[in-house]
């Protein structure tokens, strides 16, 4: 057991030295570390107002609720949405896209997604496969973007939603949505938007993006906790109950309720996640989400020429920073992914992710699922210069053991 559960289970816990000079690149699995104000904000409220929101009408009752619809309304006004109880919580993004893709779909329907697509929404549609539902997946070229025509072109009579991953959290391409937003709205097909990774990284639009459902977590790029994410649902579209329980209201009624917010949330909700999300999404503003996506992608262009200049490094899809988030996938010839993912751990203490980073047709199609997957960066708001260049020295490094064994 180690150190930190001990002291956990002792209820003695002190942080340990993990984060000691650590150089955290993960920030595409979860951003780490979240700014102050977000742990701040959520030991306060919830010492202070941590009771069940919308179920009574006490005040620590009202107060609690009060923070869940400031934030229902200040997440739709970042997603330019028209309407706050149209934004439901969740538990992330994988909650939503299951229940916006199993909601929405049913045997005999047509849905049109990509080859970029995460576990999250690959294995529901493969799921409903099973059971009648037919799939057309476009791919991807070699710069890692699909054809919007392409895309556009599978549609059918049948065609019910269409699903695109964003922004890739494997090799980080952000796909063209905008045109096929608007073919989407002409056909009424549902467009379903994965923005795990894009969310707070780039500016999303309901509207200007043609969007029926918008998918989103808030421990990536939102800076708020784990646990805690959602969707925005466009007035006209209406997911069908695949789940069923209380509201805190009208609950002589036999049957879930239908209208929104309600019709998409189960039970109690996740209050001290919804205080870390409110805390980062303001931070985020605050900061400006562009000039924050511009430090990253500097810092994403320095790691990219450091490693592009190591002979035996292997970069996919990185050549051009256009229409991309900080995410930087790479492999070393000579070494297995997941043990150069471990030399940078034990040697340099440098966080990343190896394997194939729950996106098996993004490495189907670029052949390393025969290598073990890759491996993978992701710069956050927190990364320096500094870090990036203990990054590229340690690959060359490890690339010169790759060298040796070849």
């Amino acid at each position: 057991m180690s150190k930190v559960i001990g002291k956990l289970h002792g209820l003695r816990f002190e942080p340990e030295d993990l984060t000691t000079n650590l150089v955290y690149l993960d920030n595409g699995a979860t951003s780490f570390p979240k700014p102050p104000e977000v742990y701040d904000f959520m030991d306060r409220f919830y010492r202070r107002y941590g009771v069940n929101p919308g179920r009574s009408g006490y005040d620590l009752c009202i107060e609690s609720g009060d923070l869940v619809e400031s934030t229902r309304r200040l997440l739709t006004q970042f997603f330019h949405g028209t309407d706050p109880n149209r934004l439901v919580f969740g538990y992330n993004a994988t909650d939503a896209l299951n229940l916006a893709i199993f909601g929405l779909l049913r045997p005999g329907d047509h849905a049109v997604t990509t080859h970029l697509e995460h576990n999250s929404t690959l294995r529901p549609l493969w799921h409903l496969q099973e059971e009648g539902l037919e799939v057309d997946w476009v791919d991807f070229d070699a710069n890692g973007f699909i054809d919007p025509g392409e895309f556009i072109s599978k549609f059918k009579a049948n065609t019910r939603a269409a699903v695109i991953n964003h922004g890739s959290n494997v090799i980080g391409t952000v796909q063209p949505v905008k045109e096929i937003g608007r073919a989407c709205r002409e056909r009424g097909i549902v467009l379903i938007l994965d923005a795990s990774q894009t969310a707070g990284k780039i500016k999303l639009d309901m509207e200007e993006f043609g969007l029926g459902v918008l998918c989103f977590t808030g421990h990536k790029s939102l800076l708020g906790p784990m646990g805690i994410g959602g969707m925005y649902v466009r007035e006209g579209v209406e997911i069908r109950h695949t789940r069923a329980g209380g509201t805190g209201v009208r609950s002589a009624r036999r049957h879930h309720l239908d209208e929104y917010p309600y019709r998409m949330e189960y039970g109690t909700p996740n209050l001290p996640g919804i205080a870390g999300l409110s805390a980062g999404v303001n931070w985020v503003i605050e900061q400006g989400m562009e000039e924050i996506h511009h430090r990253e992608m500097a810092l994403w262009t320095r790691l990219r020429d450091g490693l592009r200049a190591i002979e035996g490094v292997i970069l996919y899809c990185q050549d051009s920073g256009h229409n991309h988030i900080s995410v930087l996938l790479f492999n070393v010839q000579g070494l297995d992914a997941a043990d150069v993912g471990t030399m940078l751990d034990v040697d340099y203490n440098i966080a990343c992710r190896t394997g194939l980073h729950c996106a098996p047709m993004v490495h189907e199609h670029m052949g390393t699922d025969k290598i073990h997957g890759g491996v993978r960066f992701g710069i956050g708001p927190f990364n320096t210069e500094e870090h990036i260049d203990r990054a590229i020295g340690a690959v060359g490094e490890i690339a010169e053991v790759g060298r040796k064994r070849r």
